[in-house]
């Protein structure tokens, strides 16, 4: 095949994937608004903080080795979490309040812990501001909310 027919082949496939109207109508995904991406941030960081929850205290950095039952913290963040998937309102708000102790944890062994588990504790103070803040914005903009 000679260039010269190889370069008009691939002109019409060009012309052919570019410039021919198309016979079915384009659907283009709904945009995202506001609460979907406060949802996906309190989603992802409950989600986040239970895996960090686990895997700190059972593999990470337990206080002891092999393991320690402190790994039983994260089962209150498990009760909240098919409420916060579905993007029920009720849900964001108790689970607000709720997120507040392991902030307070966070804080308290990001001072108190030395080594590798004080950053594991930073990160688990961040995880809760995350979804404090985001679950605190999505429970007032959500439908039935206050009007600003």
């Amino acid at each position: 095949m000679c260039s010269r027919c190889a370069f008009s082949v691939t002109i019409a496939i060009y012309r052919t994937l570019f410039f021919t109207p198309l016979s079915y109508p384009m659907v283009l995904p709904p945009p995202v608004t506001r609460l979907d991406s406060l949802r996906r941030w309190a989603s992802l960081s409950l989600v986040a903080l239970i895996v960090l929850g686990l895997a700190w205290e059972l593999w990470l950095a337990p206080l002891r080795a092999g393991g320690s039952f402190l790994a039983l913290k994260v089962l209150p963040l498990c009760l909240p979490l098919p409420g916060i998937l579905r993007g029920q309102r009720y849900t964001y708000q108790w689970a607000s309040i709720l997120i507040l102790l392991y902030l307070l944890e966070g804080l308290l062994r990001a001072i108190s812990d030395v080594g590798a588990s004080r950053g594991y504790a930073l990160v688990e103070a961040v995880l809760a501001l995350v979804f404090f803040t985001s679950a605190l914005l999505y429970a007032r903009h959500a439908k039935g909310g206050p009007q600003s």
